[in-house]
């Protein structure tokens, strides 16, 4: 059974006018025309590539408010693909909904999606650190020996993945990705991640965030190369509180490694079903959530 939290969490969207165009582990995604879609990210939690039985609240909203911060802050460096966020001005067959969309919406442009994730490491951590550990590499890029576990690494590094549907997605060498996108695309999409990722990683670091780590997802539009879903969240990134770290061993971090870490607790196998969180565990997730978002804009946001 689920455990009743305090503050109400939205698990699931259901708008029967609009078709829904791809459902995800956190994000609804609804056609709105043929040329634009609803974002709408939910309060759903994944772990070990499983949904969790209970929501974190106002997760959605922080991963949307926070997006629309990144789009803003990088819109020099690459346009994106935001359209608005406010619902006041989304389409009639939507706007009745505005109390369930308002800040965790977004109407934003169709594009032809890369099917690569394009990750940028600053730190060695997650599964570069397991790869290094093995091979002195990350995703075929040699690395200087004698690194620990969260070094800061000599310079930003990108290194791609597949995209997967169900499970992790894999990493692969700049070289494999050339084979699924064309080679000059690949290197405008590596040149942009790392561009995007030195400002902002400059950005947080100033206001006591260290990003160890992100990914970007791109696609094509009418104005080209185009930054699209999420940017830079919790969720799409490892956020370090820079006053914390120490390296040769793992980092706090605001984002879900809080339910990981219950999870590895509890002795979960991993399997399907997944467990319900303690309203605890869930409240000070959200806590997580809520304070990288202050700390990245300055502000409190309005739950």
């Amino acid at each position: 059974m689920t455990p009743q939290l305090l503050d109400p969490v939205l698990l699931q969207t259901d708008f029967p006018e609009l078709e829904l165009y791809a459902s995800g582990k956190v994000r609804d995604v609804y056609r709105l025309d043929n040329e634009h879609l609803l974002f709408v990210a939910t309060d759903r939690i994944s772990a070990f590539d499983y949904v969790l039985a209970t929501g974190i609240p106002h997760k959605g909203t922080v991963l949307t408010q926070l997006s629309l911060f990144w789009f803003d802050f990088l819109k020099d460096i690459v346009p994106n693909h935001l359209i608005t966020a406010d619902v006041s001005r989304y389409p009639s067959t939507v706007t009745k909904y505005a109390e369930q969309l308002r800040g965790r919406s977004m109407m934003v442009m169709r594009g032809e999606m890369f099917p690569v994730e394009c990750v940028v490491r600053g730190y060695l951590s997650g599964s570069g650190w397991k790869e290094y550990k093995t091979s002195g590499k990350v995703c075929g890029i040699p690395l200087p020996s004698g690194l620990k576990e969260s070094d800061q690494l000599p310079e930003p590094i990108f290194t791609p993945a597949t995209k997967a549907t169900t499970g992790h997605d894999i990493n692969i060498s700049f070289e494999e990705m050339c084979k699924i996108v064309p080679s000059e695309t690949a290197r405008q999409l590596r040149d942009i991640s790392l561009k995007l990722y030195k400002k902002a990683a400059d950005y947080a670091r100033q206001r006591g965030i260290i990003i160890a780590d992100t990914k970007f997802e791109f696609g094509t539009t009418p104005m080209g190369i185009t930054l699209a879903d999420e940017v830079l969240t919790p969720d799409s990134s490892r956020f370090w509180p820079a006053d914390k770290y120490s390296s040769g061993k793992a980092q706090e971090s605001y984002d879900k490694q809080y339910v990981r870490d219950y999870l590895e607790e509890i002795r979960w196998n991993k399997q399907p079903p997944a467990p319900a969180l303690p309203v605890e565990v869930a409240r000070r997730t959200s806590e997580k959530y809520l304070e990288a978002y202050r700390l990245l804009t300055g502000h409190e946001l309005k739950v």
